[in-house]
């Protein structure tokens, strides 16, 4: 990495932090305002990391000086928004209000804070963000040591960016593997400024990373928006980062993680609009993260959809019941306001403040049963005169409408490419026949969400899978369905599959999927009993997930690779566990009293059997954690394969080691010919990736690869004869129909490669 490159590299950990004193929250009421300052933060980066790769490819400029400069005019933005509003949160007399809302603490106080809630916190509090803390640091760390061997990142995730860099724009271009083009692009875009500025892949599993803390902090204000108090939010943490998925895609190049933090930050955006009017600031942040969500992974969008709809019915009803509001001059004078005027929430029978539970409370009313207005200490504005239900309503749909533009501003340049190249924004008929569902009626879904359901919550117990796979496809028989009917299954796979592997394309999650299944009927059913403050807010955001998963299993066909992209909907879920174990240990500890007290109850000694089998459920969800790093595939801290002993190449061939030597016996063959223009012959799902690591010059200059073959319709491939060299990946045959005559083919197992007569 060059000097420059490291410079630049540091441009991120600059700006987000700018970012976050910048849009730190105003109001004295906001729930958690450090973690949606980080949620506001993150979302205002990855929209500008999108729309300058768009913008720059539109131009044909995908080049390092011209990422430089974009990145150092957003570092010197952020870093002067950051500057004017700690000089407004000063005050006239120079001197910062410390701890106030307005003002953004400096390291020292933070440091203060943070140490006071470690003093104050319980031992199981202390354990829940410990195990978490150390997930988390040990998770950079194989993020750091280990390349990327993501089978699909192998195959087109990362060639992508390598074919940006190679021709210097966006466009599309001629090849046998259609996800190369078809498949949205957003999680690549974050990694092409990585590979501007390094050259290389080295910190590429840093996206994924990052984006599981992202998830880990939205998630936890969640659960602080439903009325949680800290160890609701421990627990939800706690719940999510011990998942083995979460665990193994943060160390991945694979790009689900990315979709589910984008779709938590909708979501914690989203429950703000349930408790004030949403500001002109909260607006294009849902539209940029919906963009995002969009273009990053579309599946994503089955979460979002729902969440813009209890947010648009909770503005609706803020307008007609709650009246307009005034901000408060101190507002007017900090400035950097996202949010509108505060409303109080409708929560059970009377309209009232939702409590925090954010990280500026240690014990919330919630957790005593006590219903709390307000935050910090502060009480909820006085509602101001009430809004018509024709001024509510239009205010509403233009916000709606204002989401919907920007979150097209994001995705919309590779929406119209892809629309012009297959006549379809979705891509060609394939693609949108190979995944979602082609049949909708009752029993075809029915049969679909107990596949998915079976595969998600698997265990190691083989006769557990096996009679209840049994059970779903004798019942799907009965009911006139084809458990492996194509319509509802992906390419040529049969149900059932083994699933319960740490590996990261498949892993299932029967403890948290449990845990959130439980939270969400208790949620659904008693909510005022696992959220007594927020009880209405966490029954429409249960709605919301349960909905989801439903739309999900109704549109999504199931896979052996499912799980993945069910991530976005288990993360919206974790709070509902977190909050219903939390309502859990309190009646727990409230029979314990009564117990102390002499009185002892059946329904207590249910709570407390109850409680412990949640504590035992805790305690393999931190041990399924901790074997996933330390055992997972295909990154794994100790064993065959450890990012400590294992060298850099056998890495990244982890998951199909017989193809190493292949790939670097062709390249050497090839690079010895002094060939420069290469073409590729492979199929539909072969590693492509290998050939742009192999085949560069000594300085790191990318070769030039061309495919011989290609699936859109308008890119024809190149001629075989205007190449200096052909490598081949798959079958020989097709390899051997592409080589012109009087090349020499040499073939081994799976990589061939084919060279032009001497002279």
């Amino acid at each position: 990495m060059s000097a420059a490159g490291s410079l630049l590299v540091a441009a991120p950990l600059v700006a987000v932090p700018s970012l976050v004193v910048a849009l730190r929250p105003a109001r004295p009421d906001t729930v958690a305002p450090l973690r949606l300052a980080v949620v506001r933060a993150a979302v205002v980066t990855g929209a500008f990391a999108v729309l300058t790769v768009e913008l720059l490819g539109a131009l044909r400029l995908l080049t390092l000086p011209a990422f430089a400069v974009a990145w150092l005019a957003f570092v010197a933005v952020a870093v002067a928004a950051a500057t004017w509003r700690r000089r407004r949160a000063a005050g006239p007399g120079g001197a910062r209000a410390s701890g106030g809302p307005g003002g953004a603490p400096g390291p020292a106080t933070v440091r203060a804070r943070l140490a006071d809630r470690w003093r104050t916190a319980g031992r199981g509090e202390r354990l829940l963000a410990g195990t978490v803390g150390g997930l988390v640091l040990v998770e950079l760390l194989i993020a750091l040591l280990a390349e990327p061997n993501n089978f699909d990142s192998q195959t087109y995730h990362l060639p992508k960016v390598e074919h940006w860099v190679a021709q210097g724009s966006l466009e599309f271009w001629p090849t046998a593997i259609h996800r190369q083009v078809t498949i949205p692009p957003g999680a690549e875009y974050l990694l092409l400024h990585l590979r501007l500025f390094t050259g290389g892949d080295a910190l590429y599993n840093l996206v994924q990373w990052a984006a599981g803390v992202g998830c880990l902090l939205a998630v936890a204000r969640i659960a602080a928006q439903l009325g949680g108090g800290r160890r609701a939010q421990l627990l939800t943490a706690f719940v999510l980062g011990t998942t083995p998925m979460v665990a193994l895609q943060a160390t991945s190049t694979q790009t689900d993680l990315v979709c589910a933090a984008w779709v938590a930050c909708v979501a914690t955006l989203a429950l703000d609009g349930l408790r004030r009017r949403a500001g002109f600031g909260t607006l294009l942040l849902l539209g940029a993260a919906t963009g995002l969500t969009a273009v990053t992974k579309t599946s994503g969008l089955i979460g979002v959809g729902p969440l813009l709809l209890l947010w648009g019915i909770g503005q609706l009803r803020l307008a007609y019941l709650g009246g307009t509001g005034r901000g408060t001059d101190r507002d007017r004078r900090v400035g950097a306001r996202v949010d509108g005027p505060a409303r109080p929430a409708l929560v059970g029978a009377g309209r009232v403040g939702l409590p925090t539970g954010g990280a500026d409370l240690v014990a919330p009313a919630a957790a005593a049963g006590v219903t709390r207005p307000g935050a910090g200490g502060g009480a909820p504005e006085p509602p101001g005169p009430p809004e018509s239900r024709a001024g509510g309503t239009a205010r509403t749909v233009a916000g709606s409408v204002l989401v919907v533009l920007v979150a097209l501003l994001v995705v919309g340049p590779f929406l119209a490419r892809v629309q012009a190249e297959f006549g379809h924004p979705l891509g060609p008929p394939r693609l949108r026949e190979s995944i979602p569902m082609e049949r909708h009626d009752p029993p075809s879904v029915l049969v679909n969400a107990l596949r998915i359901g079976h595969t998600a919550l698997d265990t190691p117990l083989a006769p557990v899978r096996a009679g209840t796979a049994e059970a779903i496809m004798a019942g799907a028989r009965a009911i006139g369905v084809d458990p492996q009917d194509r319509a509802i299954t992906f390419g040529r796979e049969t149900f059932p599959v083994p699933s319960w592997y740490p590996d990261e394309d498949r892993v299932a999650f029967p403890l948290a999927g449990t845990l959130a299944l439980v939270g969400a009927a208790l949620a659904l059913a008693r909510p005022a009993r696992v959220s007594p403050a927020a009880a209405a807010a966490l029954r429409g955001y249960a709605t919301v997930v349960v909905a989801a998963v439903a739309l999900h299993t109704a549109m999504i066909k199931w896979q052996p690779w499912g799980n993945r992209l069910l991530l976005y909907a288990l993360v919206l879920a974790a709070p509902l566990a977190g909050l219903w174990l939390d309502s859990l240990f309190r009646r727990r500890l409230a029979s314990e009293s009564e117990s102390a007290g002499g009185s002892s109850s059946a329904p207590g000694r249910r709570r407390s059997v109850a409680a412990g089998l949640a504590v035992a459920m805790l305690a393999g969800s931190a041990l399924a954690g901790v074997l996933a790093l330390s055992y997972g595939f295909p990154r794994r801290l100790v064993g065959a394969g450890s990012v400590f002993t294992t060298s850099e190449w056998d890495t990244r061939f982890l998951r199909r080691p017989q193809w190493a030597d292949e790939f670097r016996a062709a390249a050497d063959a090839v690079r010895a010919s002094g060939a420069r223009r290469v073409g590729l012959v492979q199929q539909n799902d072969n590693w492509e990736y290998p050939w742009w690591l192999l085949l560069r010059d000594a300085d790191g200059r990318p070769p030039e690869l061309v495919a011989l073959q290609s699936v859109l319709p308008d890119r024809p491939p190149a001629d075989p004869g205007s190449t200096d060299a052909i490598v081949c990946t798959g079958t020989r045959k097709v390899c051997a129909d592409l080589v012109p005559a009087g090349w020499t083919l040499t073939w081994r197992d799976y990589v061939g490669y084919a060279l032009p007569p001497p002279g």
